[in-house]
């Protein structure tokens, strides 16, 4: 007997995509992760703008992008966790009215100390939030529809992704920068709306406590190296992020449910992956972190032209993220990860002939264009590898160990970039000096690209094992703050 369309919204596992029903989840997903990618990336556009406003150092402006990853970073797995316990729909909701209060409390802040403290709580939603949509349309779906609604929701977020810094150079042009944040709050409302009629669902095997005050030591650890990397020379920073890093570690070896199991490093492979991650992640957080400042101070764009420049990059990916998964899994990981990261240190190089006076056609867009076919093939196989290093049951804590480490690299790129290049206190406004930085960023960050190759070609296996371990669901990627999020399904993570 077919159900009844109440009784296919209160069942988990059971819903179609063709569905009311399975379209709600679909928009509730969707609109949720997308809110929070999109203020992950779009920020950067605004930052030129927002520094003009507020009058701060650069330093601010850094702490404006990474007061967000921080938290975001920390505080991802345990997210996930507490969605599996306390119910998926539930601790989604929750990210999302935090994410949204964090956006009003952005919108309307005075200065940029408040600006930081808010995004800071909007990297907390975003924790709870982005493991949540993709759990909910995993957890809700039966199971011969799960890959397909899948992929409904990864290319509907590409298409929200890809065009969201160009919507966020409109409203800073417009109605100004506050705009970013405010727009967060019709979206918002329509999630929570959806997210009434979405099924419910849990692990009802978890048990034990969380480890909270892991993702303390981890947050506060990360914290203590960015405002040491930040505020240089700050030794004492330096000394307490090692000591909280230290303590992170023993306490991870002795908890009983930790929130980073570390025999997750005990495979090799995973843990080479993870370090290619890092350079890889680093390079593409420094890069985007600058050239919408070299774009807009430095060659004169408004914010709308600057939101658009890098837009071959997300279309490439979108449209060869899939392609490059499958071609890895037939021909193994090492030499797309090893010539993908060489290709898009081409655009990087390329990018340094971006001065002010020069054209977008010649200089910016064969740069932006050779770093999207570059990042198309390394992101999908980069995935594929870190789920074939580890047990099934632990695919969903390996993915978010991944997604963090991606997040991490950033988040020290973006501490430590400036100062690499001398680019300090208020010369972020100053046109030579902007230009002059950005040649050196482009060429330490496509030789971080060119260690990540290198490191593939000499840790990457030819072949995956895919018996036993978990597969990609997601075909489709264009984010370029981390790699994707997967879920894994059964077992434990310790």
């Amino acid at each position: 007997m077919a159900r009844s369309p109440a009784e296919d919204r209160r069942r988990p596992g059971e819903l179609i995509t063709r569905s009311r029903a399975g379209r709600r989840v679909l928009v509730c997903a969707v609109l949720g992760s997308g809110m929070a990618q999109l203020d992950g990336t779009i920020v950067t556009v605004a930052l030129p703008r927002i520094g003009k406003d507020f009058d701060v150092p650069i330093a601010d402006l850094q702490w404006i992008l990474n007061a967000y990853m921080l938290t975001l970073a920390g505080l991802i797995l345990l997210g996930g966790g507490l969605g599996d316990r306390y119910g998926r729909r539930r601790i989604f909701v929750v990210g999302v009215v935090a994410f949204t209060v964090a956006s009003v409390l952005c919108g309307i802040a005075p200065n940029g100390n408040a600006l930081i403290a808010a995004r800071a709580l909007q990297g907390v939603g975003g924790a709870l939030l982005t493991p949540g949509s993709l759990a909910l349309i995993q957890s809700t779906f039966h199971p011969d529809e799960r890959a397909k609604a899948v992929g409904l929701w990864s290319g509907l977020g590409g298409v929200a992704i890809a065009f969201g810094p160009m919507l966020g150079g409109w409203l800073v042009d417009g109605p100004g920068w506050r705009w970013i944040f405010f727009i967060n709050v019709p979206v918002a409302l329509a999630v929570l709306w959806l997210a009434r009629g979405v099924p419910e669902s849990r692990d009802w095997k978890a048990s034990g406590r969380f480890d909270v005050l892991g993702a303390v030591l981890a947050a506060l650890a990360l914290g203590g190296l960015t405002y040491a990397l930040i505020n240089a020379p700050a030794f004492w920073a330096l000394g307490v992020g090692v000591v909280l890093g230290a303590l992170f570690v023993w306490r991870e070896r002795r908890t009983p449910r930790p929130m980073l199991p570390l025999g997750i490093f005990r495979s090799r492979l995973f843990t080479a992956t993870n370090l290619v991650t890092l350079c890889l992640y680093a390079a593409i957080g420094g890069v985007f972190f600058l050239l919408p400042t070299q774009l807009q101070n430095g060659l004169g764009y408004d914010a709308l032209r600057a939101g658009a420049a890098s837009l071959p990059v997300t279309l490439l990916m979108t449209a060869l993220s899939g392609p490059a998964g499958a071609l890895a899994q037939r021909i193994g990981p090492r030499l797309p990860m090893t010539v993908g990261p060489l290709i898009a240190a081409v655009g990087f190089v390329l990018l340094h002939r971006v001065h002010p006076g020069g054209s977008y056609w010649t200089d910016v867009f064969p740069a932006v264009t050779i770093q999207g076919l570059g990042m198309s093939l390394f992101v999908a196989p980069l995935t594929a590898t870190v789920l074939a290093s580890v047990e099934t049951r632990r695919a969903g804590v390996a993915s978010g160990v991944n997604n963090a480490a991606a997040r991490v690299a950033q988040l020290i790129a973006v501490a430590a970039l400036p100062l690499l290049i001398g680019l300090s206190t208020d010369q972020y406004r100053d046109a030579t000096a902007v230009d002059a930085a950005f040649g050196k960023a482009v060429l330490i960050c496509a030789g971080l690209l060119v260690a990540g190759g290198l490191l593939s070609a000499l840790t990457m296996p030819g072949r995956l094992e895919q018996e036993g371990t978990h597969r990609p669901e997601r075909a489709h990627h264009c984010a370029v703050d981390a790699p994707p999020l997967e879920h894994g399904r059964g077992g434990g993570d310790s």
